[in-house]
């Protein structure tokens, strides 16, 4: 891979930096790999260009660790279900059957994704203004009403901030 390749999408990175791209992505068990390819994966859209560089069966050798890595440091959720689908497009491609988990969501998380809704309905807004008020995504909103997210109790309280929710009184 040429350095102006990386350098369209580690503009961050000085030269030294860059250079030693090469060597972090022939190794993923290097300590900078799964850091480097999160903010590779947060910037490249197209997975064209992304195999261009990285070998597809590398991608669904590393993409499970890669996956884990990126929800407990960064949590750009959008871009994480994105990567997912290539990475179950490509098993599919090769042959593999790749199922989800087929787990229901916990009651008290949609209970509280109901309350939200409800709040949200209330006060007339839609979920993309919710999320651009609560500095989110619209997907995430939508996640979280249906259910489907564990939040922190952060996520909770930016939304009840927002929604002018006092409290939310559990069953």
């Amino acid at each position: 891979m040429k350095k102006s390749v990386y350098s369209k999408y580690f503009w961050d990175l000085n030269d030294k930096a860059l250079v030693e791209l090469e060597d972090i992505f022939k190794d993923s068990n290097h300590p900078k790999f799964n850091m480097r390819m999160v903010s590779l994966l947060s910037r490249c859209q197209k997975p064209k260009e992304l195999f261009s560089f990285i070998d597809e069966g590398n991608f669904i050798e590393f993409w499970p660790r890669v996956k884990k890595y990126w929800r407990k440091t960064e949590g750009l959720i959008d871009f994480i279900d994105w990567w997912q689908t290539v990475y179950e497009r490509l098993l599919q491609k090769k042959g593999v059957d790749y199922k989800k988990p087929s787990g229901k969501p916990m009651p008290f998380l949609i209970y509280i994704g109901a309350e939200i809704k409800k709040a949200r309905v209330k006060k007339g807004i839609s979920q993309k203004e919710l999320a651009l008020q609560a500095g989110m995504k619209q997907p995430d909103i939508s996640r979280i009403e249906d259910g489907k997210v564990n939040m922190t109790l952060i996520t909770i309280f930016s939304l009840a901030k927002v929604l002018d929710i006092g409290y939310i009184k559990i069953k």
